[in-house]
């Protein structure tokens, strides 16, 4: 698959959900945070679907989020990137990093490490068959230091913090943390505005873009709804789908619980052109949640 890069493109964000069910309001949130922000730099916005587990991929969830985003005017820039479609570039850089000895094969099963909160390095010198094994990349001291859009100053201990951790399982299947960079690396995203429950996973992936010798893409993470008990709206806990019959409302929800407080507006044309003029990311609340009704 030929992936178009626009690296002289000044801004690019992107909006990835993953096809395991419909979309709900915390992901609409995260659209159209993102989609604003790329907006309001007269840069691109594109779209990526993360079905790269096939057992959590639902049928025609993928068709099903694409009409959701129309029906909410929600426009894409370029062609969608599958990331079922990509798994000969996830190997590449699986190949590269291997050549760095920068990773090592790891047996360690999942109840093995229950009790662990970071991995305790007992596969570490032990030359396992990366065939065969799960794929873990080599920490090491380096302190990873990023400048949050809304969270703020950032900064991770790689070795204490995070530790060695998976790039491919298994069962063969490459994992979330590689799969985004290599993505966002070969579609020249510059920005990255996504919830904040990913928060965590930036570090590792800022680790593995220097690892890989890519440039490191600003980062914004945007407050995640949640329940009055703090759960975060998802499709695991069966987060209520959105409506698309409901667009304009779903609209105003979104944007009231970003810091916007749009006026009374009958048409969903109306509204994205008030969003437009009045979007500001300074008034989005500068916090890690919030509670929705």
């Amino acid at each position: 698959m030929q992936v178009e890069n626009s690296l002289s493109q000044d801004y690019v964000g992107r909006f990835a959900p993953s096809p395991t069910g419909p979309l709900h309001f915390g992901s609409l949130i995260a659209a159209i945070g993102s989609y604003l922000e790329a907006k309001r730099h007269q840069g691109e916005w594109l779209l990526r679907i993360e079905d790269l587990d096939p057992p959590r991929t639902v049928p025609g969830a993928s068709d099903q989020i694409l009409h959701t985003l129309e029906q909410h005017q929600l426009h894409w820039d370029r062609t969608i990137l599958y990331q079922s479609q990509q798994n000969k570039h996830y190997q590449q850089a699986i190949d590269q990093l291997q050549k760095e000895d920068a990773i090592f094969g790891c047996r360690c099963s999942r109840s093995q490490l229950k009790a662990a909160a970071i991995y305790p390095g007992e596969c570490h010198n032990l030359a396992l068959s990366l065939e065969h094994h799960a794929i873990r990349l080599r920490g090491d001291d380096t302190i990873i230091h990023f400048e949050d859009q809304w969270q703020g100053p950032q900064q991770w201990q790689l070795r204490d913090e995070i530790g060695d951790f998976i790039i491919q399982r298994a069962d063969r299947l490459f994992s979330y943390q590689l799969a985004v960079v290599i993505d966002d690396q070969q579609q020249g995203v510059t920005h990255v505005i996504r919830g904040s429950d990913l928060l965590d996973s930036t570090p590792k992936q800022i680790f593995l873009q220097q690892q890989l010798g890519y440039r490191t893409p600003h980062y914004g993470h945007l407050p995640i709804a949640t329940t009055a008990e703090g759960q975060k709206l998802s499709k695991q806990n069966l987060a209520a789908p959105l409506n698309p019959e409901n667009a304009t409302d779903n609209l105003a929800a979104a944007l009231q619980f970003l810091g916007h407080a749009p006026p009374p507006i009958d048409h969903l044309e109306a509204l994205w052109e008030w969003a437009y003029i009045h979007w500001n990311p300074q008034q989005v609340p500068q916090q890690k949640s919030i509670p929705v009704e």
